[in-house]
């Protein structure tokens, strides 16, 4: 089983903020859940984690398996850190598309 622990241990345990001064005068209450204290600075991070403690879970992966992922974005990001502190290998590939584009994002 993975178990959360170091960076991983944060994963989830993000500020919930009220935005008092959106609507100041409305009747019910605002509030905003800051996902970006998350370490891998994402949404993402959570179902990073969970898909790998459910496979674990369910015997699918173990401390020999790989870890083989297609994103290139924030789920990718969040794989590596949860990958990362069990030892898991990790390979991620982006399709070639994704790839004509990042000389055009990257300075």
């Amino acid at each position: 089983m993975i178990h959360p622990r170091g960076i991983l241990t944060t994963i989830g345990h993000t500020p919930l903020i009220q935005l008092e001064q959106v609507f100041p005068q409305a009747h019910f209450h605002l509030f905003a859940k800051l996902e970006m204290f998350n370490p891998g600075g994402s949404v993402k991070d959570r179902p990073a984690l969970n898909m790998l403690q459910n496979a674990w879970a369910r015997g699918d992966i173990d401390s020999g398996s790989t870890i083989i992922e297609s994103s290139s974005g924030n789920l990718g990001i969040g794989l590596a850190q949860a990958c990362a502190v069990p030892g898991l290998a990790l390979q991620q590939h982006t399709s070639s598309l994704i790839e004509s584009f990042l000389p055009l994002v990257s300075p």
